[in-house]
């Protein structure tokens, strides 16, 4: 190259004379003629085939020939021309001397073939539909800087010499300068859509896919929003679509075959494992566990390397940006280090302080945008996985096989998407640190020992030391935690049920019982936590202290090992700044570890789930309709189970269901009825046998599943509305009066599981789903159980039987209606998982077998329908709201979390406290102020004979105020820590307080996942978010305050530039916080009916597998996580726009400190000018963590806005009245009298009891009676003040019931509810919550409910524990447990509301004679639903609209042929 150029008669290519060794620094003209030209052309030749190469993969479509295209394109060929023209210019000018300007003549030929390939690619790219090209922007960026060098030396020539006689190369260059500018200008735009692109036509395009390369670097394409979210509050169509490539379709479409390929040959190395097992004994228990556990780890690794496969390519761009982003990081103190060494040589020309001051602020600048490019690159695919994972857990959801769905509740599916996809996504942003973190630890004591030799050995043994420490605090907090988790989990479910049965809690006065059962476990769980925190604030106080103690080690050992070991500034702060950097790698260490180990872990779980056995799709052979005669449903032979294993639950089936026959199917409980349907479905495993199903089905389960959506929705079910058939099934099912008093009419929202409508209601719903489907074959699981006698007569007569609207359809109706046998083609009789007896009525009562004898004992009992409750549905009786429309979206909160809540907040924790923390704090960070200033007073103490002196003292007050630190540092965490507990005891004692008080409409307006949320994430919000939250945010205040007087007492015209940045901070603070918390809300809004769907999806998973609705609803979970992505997409962007535009303030706080530093350089000591360009350097962390830690705290300061809006909610009367002076043992007699008593849900509403006056003498026993929405369980209501009175009063032995407590009425009266429900516990506990009662007592109970037998065969007999919801009992049997509670109590009267509605006739038949001599001497009062059980009644009401309209003896009406009358005719007992 020198030989080139001196050819060319240019000096050599590099002369440090010229170029460092001068106080007027310049390149030589060789250089800047070769390397200058060639470097950014040699960068775009060498990448550009790779890029072609990317470009011929890649087709996105043709960008049409836009106005930027064309500029680009015509500058292009401008600058390639200028190459040639001066090429052309030299051989005119200089061909007699060619040879001797060879570099002139290279170089613009290069240059030019260079444009002419850029050009080439510009055009490619837009072929390609290539919007913002990378590599260009580079080129033009190379271009330009190493245009500058010449561009300055051209100016100072023409300032010096002025404009020569040749002035054209200036002319030329200025030009070509100009056009390479404008080049670079016009790249920071992109290019408009490609024709063929999809987004075209979405709305709302996410504004990332229309940025150019800048714009994605420094998120401007983000400010929009930010914008917009600081104006208004955002709402969910302010956000942008999702782009295609993080949209569940395409990543699941590209997923799930990769995953059943996985899964595919996981089996089959299952299969050849098996078989290459040695036959012989079985394995031991210790063997098959083993085999269990490698099983788990194959499926988690196959799950971890299909989701490689699809995210790794994208992930791997983060790690490269975490590469380069470690370089920049490990240059800073190398620059700092060259710095501090300008500020000692006094001699040093000043223009390399301005570059080392400027050097600092660009690699500072580009390790920002690195690190951010790197966490966005993270985000991102974390939001894939757990798109990806979510899809896969959905899908797999609906075609588990039964038994495999029996091994996980829904609450762990649920918890699979929601926790372990969150594990996931930690681990994507962490899981770089688990092996950079090392490098980055080993390169920080590398450097320690470049600067302090083997001193920095201390360094590594005071490392080592605090791992351990710090390792052993996370043990026992890990134990704690799993304590403390034992007894959150404990106190959730037990609040689950609390709210799953607060009727029954309301019904028996069991509130406070409950209540001090849950403040018992708090008191535990915040014990455990307080233990936790306390440990907690050692390992913070040791971490935030490492820095001291590394430092303290370090320089103690070096300058104690020898008198010529000084500490100058150099080695001071660039030891500081290189042990400030390794306290990043040693926290992220463990924390990364731990976040691998529990991805594991969760990778193992989703992977066991995902590879669960799954419904055999040719269990049932699916045939094609055909109108011929011929069988609609044939089992043959048919063995099934429930699982692989154990006994069969069906055995030696053989049926044969001719095409558009009626077959009933009946049986006691338990009997194997609603199997056989799940056997036609394919619901249960095989085990022999043949079952085939001719055309489409329909299924109407036992217990009616309902969605969350509008009554049409639900009975509609993704099929087009034909509105006369629409018509009719609704007048078939009977819901035309429901839609008459719905407040929406077929529009209504149905809340959560129907929470809003009746048990009728629902199964009313699902039968008009079935029916409008329009299917070949009906299964029909006993759905005339759940409504009245005459409700269900019109249903059977319209909809299932010979002249109904499925007359022509095939239909297997399992049912206790004895009353509709006769009208059935065939009647299957079920014992025991066998059809014992089959044929029509008529051939079964001829045989005089064990149906015919059944028939004949309960003949006047073969009406079972029910009627509802009676009451107006439970959406008309809200106090809250005028019409209740439940959807799974909450309304948004306010713009910033009101005042209040802080005020509130703070008001709990108490003044006592919150001085001694702020005080605390102001010690804390005095002391490291101080310790950091008597360093710098160290680092220039003048050297005497090679050595310091009182280096002993220096380094015992060093270590002094370090400890000190430590230990204020400890003591404020532990008092926030403190604080947020006692704050958190007492919202959530009031929490429940309030929500325990709270009315019955209360609950049935409030979703009960709503107020679960409220008792679970809001109170841990409470517990540690808040806190640490805090923690953080008061730490990093104190230090940037310490990092600011640093500066402006090192250099006070630093305070001219922190003022103006201040202001920039909080005015870009301000608009992040407000879009921050709004994005969260929408985010946490758009999160739950994600949970609800699974959830209601899990629990109608075989609704929807019977009508082959598994892609639509596939489809409607995709876009519930879509909808969800477009809010957390942005949420995490936000928190990267906020990090560069604060890191990019805190740079230019560094640019300053240092350029101060190099300009006062006469003035100031190198070791204050180190102390503050060192501290400067940590604003850019500190700034970003102040808003992070502000946002989580504005975030999570909602919680206790959420917990505390039930404190302003209507509440119920007292439960107790002081100074009552009822007696112990009232009511002694047990009559009641009502007067002129009226009831109303709600004031404005119809009256659901209109004037209402009756008397009930001592021991009597009252029937009550009516159609639907009579008023008879709103009389039941009224007695328990359940609702209270809104006209009239009630007597009970004289005394008025208003006037007296809650509590002190409801224990002493009694109900057998409609509902059996059941707590998890003890089958004692469920019985007597209190231990009122003995042993015996409690057995005679049982006894006389008939339980006794079935306790009695129990392993634990009383201990028995009850499942949640007593789901492992059976209804009937429930519903005797709440008969022995009854019998327990035996309290002067009872109340029955339909309390043997889920049992059958034999049953019935036993409580009511249980009821008739136990209950002798009490006043009974019974809402009936079988009329023949109260036609021994001493009285029977009738009642209608709110009125009684009818009142006597059973007798009595019947003769007077009114509407008991009419009842009783329909119910064949006359």
């Amino acid at each position: 190259m020198n030989d080139l150029c001196s050819i060319s008669g240019l000096d050599p290519l590099w002369d440090w004379n010229v170029t460092w060794y001068t106080p007027h620094p310049d390149l030589t003209q060789c250089f800047q003629h070769t390397v200058l030209v060639w470097f950014p052309c040699i960068f775009l030749w060498f990448c550009s085939p790779l890029y072609l190469l990317h470009l011929w993969f890649t087709d996105r479509g043709r960008i049409p020939l836009t106005t930027l295209c064309c500029a680009k394109t015509v500058l292009g060929l401008c600058l390639a021309s200028f190459g040639f023209l001066e090429v052309f210019y030299l051989l005119v000018r200089r061909s007699a001397e060619i040879q001797q300007h060879l570099v002139f003549l290279l170089s613009p030929v290069i240059r030019s073939l260079t444009m002419l390939l850029a050009v080439c690619m510009m055009q490619w790219e837009r072929m390609k539909g290539c919007r913002s090209s990378v590599l260009l922007f580079l080129f033009w960026t190379l271009a330009v800087i190493c245009s500058l060098v010449p561009l300055r030396g051209n100016i100072q020539q023409i300032v010096d010499k002025g404009f020569s006689t040749d002035a054209m190369p200036f002319v030329a260059f200025f030009i070509y300068f100009s056009l390479q500018l404008t080049q670079l200008i016009l790249s920071c735009f992109s290019d408009q859509r490609p024709n063929t692109d999809k987004h075209t036509y979405r709305k709302s395009p996410c504004p990332e896919e229309d940025a150019s390369f800048l714009s994605k670097m420094l998120f401007w394409w983000f400010g929009g929003l930010v914008v917009q979210g600081y104006r208004s509050p955002l709402q969910a169509d302010d956000l942008w679509s999702l782009r295609d490539e993080d949209s569940s379709d395409r990543i699941i479409a590209d997923l799930e075959g990769d995953w059943a390929r996985e899964c595919a040959k996981l089996q089959q190395m299952e299969r050849s494992l098996s078989g290459s097992c040695p036959a012989g004994p079985k394995l031991t228990e210790q063997t098959q566990l083993l085999k269990k556990l490698k099983q788990e780890q194959s499926s988690g690794f196959c799950l971890f390397r299909v989701l490689a496969r699809s995210f790794g390519p994208f992930f791997l761009r983060g790690t490269f940006c975490i590469i380069i982003h470690d370089a920049f990081m490990f240059s800073v103190p190398q620059v700092l280090s060259l710095l501090l060494g300008f500020m000692h040589d006094e001699d040093s020309p000043l223009w390399k302080g301005y570059m080392f001051a400027f050097l600092m602020f660009l690699l500072s600048s580009l390790q920002s945008l690195f690190n951010h490019q790197y966490m966005y690159s993270c985000f991102t695919v974390g939001m894939r996985v757990k798109t990806a994972v979510m899809g896969l857990v959905y899908r797999k959801s609906l075609l588990i096989s039964g038994a495999a769905r029996r091994s996980c509740t829904v609450g762990e599916i649920v918890n699979l998407v929601s926790t372990d996809t969150q594990k996931l996504m930690d681990m994507v942003v962490y899981f770089n640190a688990v092996w950079v973190a090392p490098i980055e630890i080993t390169l920080c004591l590398f450097f320690l020992w470049q600067r302090l030799g083997p001193s920095a050995l201390a360094g590594i043994a005071t490392v080592i030391l605090i791992f351990p420490l710090n390792g052993f605090i996370a043990k026992m907090r890990s134990k704690l935690q799993e304590v403390q988790m034992r007894y959150t989990d404990s106190r959730i479910k037990l609040m689950n049920e609390i709210l799953s049965g607060i009727k029954i809690l309301k019904f028996y006065a069991w509130e406070r019982a409950f209540l001090e059962w849950v403040l018992g476990y708090r008191e535990k769980e915040l014990n455990a936590l307080k233990r936790s925190q306390v440990l907690y604030s050692i390992s913070i106080a040791s971490f935030n202290s490492s820095s001291f103690l590394i430092a303290f080690a370090m320089f103690g050992v070096y300058v104690l090992i020898d008198d010529k070991n000084v500490l100058d500034a150099q080695k001071v702060f660039v030891s500081m700044a290189l042990i400030n950097i390794l306290k990043t790698p040693l926290s992220q260490l463990p924390f990364a570890m731990s976040t691998t180990m529990q991805a594991i872990v969760s990778l193992k779980r989703l992977g066991k789930f995902l590879c669960q056995d799954e419904l055999k799709p040719d269990s049932v052979n699916r045939e094609l309709y055909s109108p011929e005669g011929g069988d609609g449903v044939v089992i043959e032979s048919g063995t099934f189970g429930w699982s692989k294993e154990g006994p069969p639950c069906l055995r030696r089936i053989d049926v044969r269901v001719k095409k558009g026959s009626l077959v009933a199917v009946v049986g006691h409980v338990g009997s194997g009825k609603s199997s056989l349907l799940s056997a036609m479905l394919g619901e249960t495993e095989k085990r022999s046998g043949q079952v085939s199903v001719k055309g489409s089905v329909a299924y109407v389960p036992q217990q009616a599943w309902i969605q969350n959506a509008t009554l049409k929705d639900n009975i509609m079910f993704g099929q087009e509305r034909k509105e006369s058939w629409y018509h009719r099934v609704v007048e078939a099912c009977a819901l035309l009066p429901d839609l008459e008093i719905l407040p929406a009419g077929d529009g209504t929202e149905i809340g959560e599981k129907g929470l809003n409508l009746s048990g009728g209601q629902k199964q009313r719903v699902s039968l008009a789903r079935a029916v409008y489907r329009k299917a070949d074959v009906y299964l029909l699981d006993d759905p005339l159980s759940a409504v009245d006698t005459h409700v269900g007569q019109h249903i059977f007569e319209r909809v299932v039987g010979p002249r109904g609207l499925l007359k022509d359809k095939t239909r297997v109706l399992v049912t206790h209606g004895l009353s509709y046998l006769p009208q059935a083609d065939l009647i299957l009789v079920m014992v025991e998982g066998e059809i014992t007896e089959m044929g029509s009525y008529l051939e079964l009562m001829g045989r005089k077998g064990a149906f015919a004898e059944f028939i004949r004992v309960f003949a006047g009992n073969e009406h079972k329908e029910r009627s509802q409750m009676g009451m107006e549905p439970p959406f008309l009786s809200s106090p809250f709201t005028p019409y209740l429309s439940i959807s799974p979206s909450a309304p948004l909160l306010l713009l910033q979390v009101k005042l209040q809540m802080y005020v509130e907040y703070f008001r709990t924790i108490g003044t006592a406290l919150i001085i001694p923390i702020i005080l605390l704090y102001a010690f804390q960070q005095a002391a490291s102020l101080a310790y950091n200033y008597w360093l710098s007073l160290w680092a220039d103490d003048p050297i005497i004979n090679g050595t310091q002196i009182d280096t002993d003292l220096k380094l015992g007050v060093f270590g002094a105020l370090g400890f000190a630190q430590g230990v204020a540092i400890f003591g404020t965490t532990v008092a926030i820590s403190l604080g947020g507990i006692i704050a958190s005891r007492h919202l959530h004692q009031d929490l429940l307080s309030n929500v325990l008080r709270s009315p019955m409409a209360f609950f049935e307006v409030t979703p009960s996942g709503n107020l679960l949320n409220r008792f679970s994430k809001e109170v841990d919000a409470i517990d540690c978010m808040i806190p640490d939250g805090l923690k953080m945010m008061l730490g990093y205040l104190f230090k940037l305050l310490e990092v600011c007087i640093i500066v402006l007492v090192a250099m006070p015209f630093a305070g001219v530039v922190l003022l103006p940045l201040t202001l920039l901070y909080a005015f870009i603070q301000s608009f992040y916080v407000a879009t921050s918390c709004q994005l969260r809300r929408l985010e946490a809004v758009s999160r739950s009916p994600i949970y609800t769907h699974f959830n209601e999806t899990i629990q109608g998973a075989s609704v929807i597998r019977a009508f082959s609705e598994q892609e639509r609803f596939i489809q409607q979970a995709n876009t519930r996580i879509d909808h969800n992505q477009t809010s957390y997409f942005p949420r995490f962007v936000a928190t990267r726009w906020l990090a560069v535009n604060l890191e990019f303030l805190g740079n230019l706080l560094v640019l300053s400190a240092a350029t101060l530093a190099v300009m006062g350089r006469n003035t100031l000591s190198p070791g204050i000018v180190g102390l503050a360009v060192s501290h400067s350097l940590q604003v850019t962390g500190i700034l970003s963590w102040i808003v992070r830690s502000w946002t989580d705290v504005e975030n999570n300061i909602v919680s206790v806005e959420r917990v505390k809006e039930y404190a302003d909610t209507p509440k119920e009367a007292p439960w107790t009245i002081e100074g009552s002076t009822l007696p112990l043992a009232w009511p002694i007699h047990g009559t009641m009298e009502l007067e002129e008593y009226g009831l109303q849900y709600r004031k404005g509403l119809d009256w659901a009891l209109r004037g209402v006056s009756l008397s009930i003498q001592e021991r009597e026993k009252v029937g009550i009676v009516g159609r639907t929405g009579a008023g008879k369980s709103s009389l039941a209501l009224g007695i328990f003040r359940i609702l209270e009175a809104a006209k009239g009063e009630i007597y009970i032995d004289g005394i008025n019931i208003a006037q007296i407590g809650l509590h002190e009425l409801r224990s002493r009266i009694t109900i057998i509810p409609q509902d059996p429900v059941l707590f998890s516990g003890s089958l004692r506990m469920n019985l007597d919550p209190f231990d009122s009662y003995s042993d015996e007592e409690v057995w005679r109970a049982l006894e006389l409910a008939h339980l006794k037998s079935f306790v009695s065969g129990l392993p634990d007999k009383l201990k028995h524990e009850c499942s949640e919801g007593g789901e492992n009992l059976s209804l009937g049997q429930r519903q005797l447990v709440c008969l022995a509670r009854a019998l327990l109590r035996k309290t002067k009267i009872l109340v029955l509301d339909e309390a043997t509605a889920a049992v059958d006739l034999e049953t019935d038949n036993l409580i009511q004679s249980t009821i008739r001599t136990q209950f002798d001497d009490c006043t009974v009062l019974t809402i009936a639903h079988r009329l023949n059980t109260i036609m021994d009644y001493t009285r029977v009401i009738v009642m209608d609209r709110g009125l009684i309209t009818e009142m006597d003896s059973p007798s009595n009406l019947i003769s007077q042929r009114g509407q008991f009358y009419s009842m009783c005719q329909e119910a064949g007992l006359v």
